[in-house]
């Protein structure tokens, strides 16, 4: 199946563990499975589009949205949503100042590689959610030089630290 299109409401499951998300039909869902990959892309109100997976609850399948996301379309009572499956190496867009320091870097890429699929996402996220080529660069090289100097150890509270570092070098230029 190539895609799918419904509508649903946003909701909220109100507890510490999953927030605001949309309900996906079970039928849907099911096209979309293959094996433990989940990995979908939401296009929302035909032009926000966004990797995620298809999470699994009691109550049925659904897709987490953050609160930025959420602010933009609560004036929407149903949004509508179109499916389909993200075949992306990572889940998710590779940004270009992050790929091109990976293809120069073989220990970097080494140590990327070797992380979880959901740790690749969260730095390829890092990167991709700022909007500034220079600030983009900046993560990326702070990421690359993280993972090496913790010999691919990935740990977020000293990468924040080299992210800042690299910010503020960034600053100086």
């Amino acid at each position: 199946m190539s895609s799918s299109q419904f509508k649903a409401p946003i909701l909220n499951f109100n507890n510490n563990l999953w927030g605001y998300h949309f309900p996906v039909p079970e039928d849907i869902a099911r096209n979309f499975i293959d094996g433990t990959n989940r990995r979908v892309i939401c296009t929302i109100e035909g032009s926000i589009k966004i990797h995620s997976a298809l999470m699994g609850s009691k109550t049925g399948w659904f897709i987490l949205l953050n609160k930025k996301l959420v602010q933009e379309l609560k004036h929407i009572p149903e949004i509508s949503v179109v499916l389909e499956k993200d075949h992306s190496e990572f889940g998710m867009e590779m940004p270009e100042e992050l790929e091109v320091l990976l293809d120069q870097d073989e220990v970097g890429k080494n140590h990327f590689m070797s992380l979880t699929p959901g740790k690749q996402r969260n730095l390829i996220y890092i990167v991709s959610k700022v909007k500034n080529t220079n600030s983009r660069l900046n993560k990326a090289l702070a990421i690359v030089h993280h993972l090496k100097e913790v010999n691919g150890e990935l740990d977020f509270k000293m990468l924040n630290e080299t992210i800042k570092y690299y910010n503020n070098l960034g600053k100086l230029n």
